[in-house]
């Protein structure tokens, strides 16, 4: 016999939006009795995220600090004419220890894994075996809407978990080494010391396509492991990816193609960084947003999310612009120079940028100076933009 099942939120999807949101309402709200419905067993799936310090606010550190795996002082990049070490403080989150940590908040029955939702509204879930859900507030968390609607390059990538035979002695993390070959637009190798012994190791591009080659990305990972003389004992996991680079699109259809009416969070909500792809920080923001919100019913949480979601598109006009140069002004085997440029430039711009909190003065100094790309093609792509 289908069930009706009450509650005050129920919040779709347990990847990292859902899983922070759950956490900050558990945190801030713990009276709310909250849902939190997946399709699959776990929650955050198999992946890693990874943020630097400044891309959350000071005030919003509480809903990340639980999940933080590994941490760093500083990072490396290096490309063909430049190499640099930045002091900047850098984390990665498993999302093992997302799982164990939104289980460890929610008391017996509140997480609903393994139930394939049909539909969400504004105040209801229902499930393919009949049960639904009735909430005063929805929120749906369930990854991207209509890609197609957006104008879009792609951050494509590869990662190894490895365990490896001797130390490797690699300092810090070493976030973009782009001295590779460059293969299918801008390439770049990304390693993450988690131990002496423990290395994780992504291939990535930024491609004009979404096709990800894992065989060929595999073959790429052996060869860069045993130039750097690692000897891997085993691989402990692996994960591939696509993310979207935006370039422009229609913001209204997009928020609608994911639900009309229902409040939404992460990629649904169209909330990431339009050039690296990333959506913890706006996670985070979001997370921190609603667990303050004084009225959480499904219309006021569309209304909130929604506008919240429709300012940060708006705001980030000028990185849809670089990303436009990025793809459409370069040759796919010169956007390196570009990222090289990028990288002499001050920490501090670099930070805001990640953060995308760019000033005014960031914006005129990334576009000052002659472009690592033809000038006619650089101007052509801004009023292509425009």
């Amino acid at each position: 016999m289908p069930a009706v099942i009450p509650c005050d939120i129920a919040i779709v999807g347990a990847g990292l939006a859902g899983g922070l949101l759950t956490l900050a309402l558990k945190k801030k709200r713990p009276d709310l009795d909250v849902r939190l419905i997946e399709g699959s067993g776990r929650i955050g799936g198999n992946h890693l995220w990874s943020f630097f310090a400044s891309d959350v606010a000071d005030a919003d550190r509480w809903i990340v600090a639980p999940l933080i795996s590994y941490g760093w002082k500083g990072y490396d990049v290096a490309f063909p004419g430049h190499a640099r070490t930045l002091e900047a403080a850098y984390y990665s989150i498993e999302s093992e220890r997302l799982d164990s940590v939104v289980r460890a908040a929610l008391p017996d029955g509140a997480l609903m894994t393994r139930r394939r939702v049909l539909g969400a509204s504004a105040t209801a879930v229902v499930m393919a075996d009949g049960d639904r859900v009735e909430a005063k507030g929805v929120i749906d968390a369930r990854g991207a809407g209509d890609l197609g609607l957006l104008e879009l390059g792609w951050q494509k990538f590869l990662g190894r978990e490895l365990r490896l035979a001797e130390p490797h002695e690699a300092p810090r993390p070493m976030v973009m080494d782009a001295t590779v070959e460059q293969l299918d637009g801008y390439r770049f190798v990304y390693c993450l010391p988690f131990a002496a012994t423990r290395m994780f190791v992504e291939d990535t591009y930024y491609s004009d396509t979404p096709e990800l080659d894992q065989d060929a990305l595999s073959a790429r990972i052996d060869a860069y492991v045993a130039a750097r003389g690692w000897q891997v004992d085993t691989v402990a996991r692996e994960e591939g990816g696509v993310l979207p680079v935006a370039m422009g699109g229609d913001f209204e259809e997009y928020w609608r193609s994911g639900g009309n009416k229902v409040a939404k969070a992460g990629m649904r909500a169209g909330l990431f960084h339009p050039t690296t792809g990333y959506s913890l920080p706006d996670a985070v923001r979001t997370a921190a947003m609603i667990a303050s919100a004084t009225d959480l019913s499904g219309a006021a949480l569309h209304d909130l999310t929604h506008r919240f979601a429709r300012s940060m598109w708006r705001r980030r006009g000028f990185y849809r612009m670089l990303d436009t140069m990025l793809f459409k002004a370069a040759e796919p085997a010169e956007r390196y120079r570009i990222l090289e440029r990028f990288y002499r430039l001050d920490p501090r711009l670099i930070g805001r940028f990640y953060a995308g909190r760019s000033t005014m003065t960031d914006k005129a100094r990334l576009l000052m100076g002659k472009p690592p790309v033809p000038i006619g093609r650089a101007l052509a792509a801004i009023r292509g933009a425009s």
